[in-house]
């Protein structure tokens, strides 16, 4: 278990991947459905969106409370293993088995099985702490045959939880499409999270080319490709589904130190030289842009002044995408907009600038504050025969 006074050595490289979006959190719908032991604390919490926490000197009737999955010590042939249903289907790029706090009690190895099944399960009674499996719980598992699923990562040593070392990341080249995720312990232990990191892979031949539909939202395959800088919140959580549940859940930047000492407006009302923040991301599929939604929801006393939508086309068979949005030619979808705090701003085509059919859209904004949530709502388009 850990201590307060977590051992300290240098931090990680922490890879590209993990812009992508959460497909197995319990914020975009991802189940746990089967797990063999859930005695000191149930797996559900490895989806848990918020990052752990510990609670100093806190037992439970089963041992030290923790927050994570950890199963009892194993005493009996065999290892421990739990089976996910994803919130989001779709590639996945890279996960991150995260042990934080689990110093002395976390699971020493693990592996990663995954597999694309065409029926969706409902999730277990989550109530589990103190249990393990009984005879019904694997009478229905056993159905999946996740024994047998295809191993996107192989069995891999882990690091124990300490805030340098928790977080063990495992890059994937599948280009598949997945649904369900198996999570192999050896033999037993703790794990905080299990963040799946990847993207929509819907079929977008089901959808009519007159459908009005969120061309952004992570479920239809929209992703963060970069951004300038954070300070609370992350721009992927922009393209979430439904509110913002609070400024956590979205993209906040603080002020910059160096802003100017009296604020000024120019002759169109907007902040004078006042800097700007900025995040790029791709459309789940190409298309014609009706209407931009850009919510500062619980954002009240540090909401942007005001926003920017630009946007592009860029061959998705493009080789090199991060020199190519670099050098891009940016077209204004949105101009310059004034904001208001704790508001819903949803501008039409009357607000719109005509682009053509895009693919990427860059939001800024002036100087900092946060946004809560980013639509692009639209229609598919065909790939046009020449870029903006």
């Amino acid at each position: 278990m850990a201590t307060q006074d977590q051992t300290a050595t240098a931090h990680p490289a922490i890879p590209d991947f993990t812009e992508y979006n959460d497909l197995a959190s319990s914020k975009n719908g991802g189940r746990l459905l089967f797990a063999t032991d859930d005695w000191f604390a149930p797996a559900e919490n490895l989806l848990k969106d918020e990052a752990p926490i510990f609670r100093e000197g806190y037992y439970t009737n089963c041992g030290k409370w923790m927050d994570g999955w950890e199963t009892r010590r194993k005493r009996c042939e065999g290892y421990n293993w739990c089976v996910i249903q994803l919130g989001i289907s779709g590639r996945i790029h890279g996960i991150d088995v995260d042990t934080s706090f689990f110093t002395g009690n976390f699971a020493p190895r693990c592996s990663i099985q995954v597999a694309c099944l065409p029926v969706s399960y409902k999730g277990r009674d989550p109530d589990r702490l103190g249990t393990a499996a009984n005879a019904e719980d694997y009478y229905m598992v056993e159905k999946l045959k996740s024994e047998d699923w295809e191993y996107l990562a192989p069995v891999t040593a882990l690091q124990p939880g300490y805030r340098t070392l928790c977080h063990n990341y495992l890059k994937c080249s599948s280009r598949k499409r997945y649904t369900h995720v198996r999570l192999n312990i050896y033999p037993d232990g703790g794990i905080a999270r299990l963040r799946i990191y990847g993207e929509a892979m819907p079929d977008w031949s089901h959808i009519s080319e007159r459908t009005m539909i969120d061309l952004l939202s992570a479920v239809n395959g929209g992703v963060c490709l970069g951004y300038s800088r954070t300070s609370e919140g992350w721009p992927r959580n922009l393209i979430l589904q439904g509110l913002g549940e609070g400024q956590t859940d979205g993209w906040k930047v603080i002020p910059l130190a160096t802003r100017p000492s009296v604020v000024q407006f120019n002759r169109h009302g907007l902040l004078h030289d006042s800097g700007s923040e900025w995040c790029v991301f791709r459309l789940g599929h190409h298309g014609i842009v009706d209407t931009v939604e850009v919510d500062t929801n619980h954002f009240k006393g540090d909401y942007p002044d005001s926003c920017l939508v630009e946007a592009c086309f860029i061959d998705d068979r493009d080789a090199n995408l991060k020199t190519a949005l670099r050098h891009t030619d940016w077209k204004t979808l949105l101009p310059v907009t004034k904001l208001k705090g704790h508001n819903q701003h949803c501008l039409d085509k009357n607000e719109l600038e005509s682009v053509g059919v895009v693919s990427h859209v860059r939001l800024t904004i002036y100087p900092d504050g946060g946004v809560s949530r980013f639509r692009i709502w639209g229609t598919k388009a065909q790939r046009p025969t020449a870029k903006l």
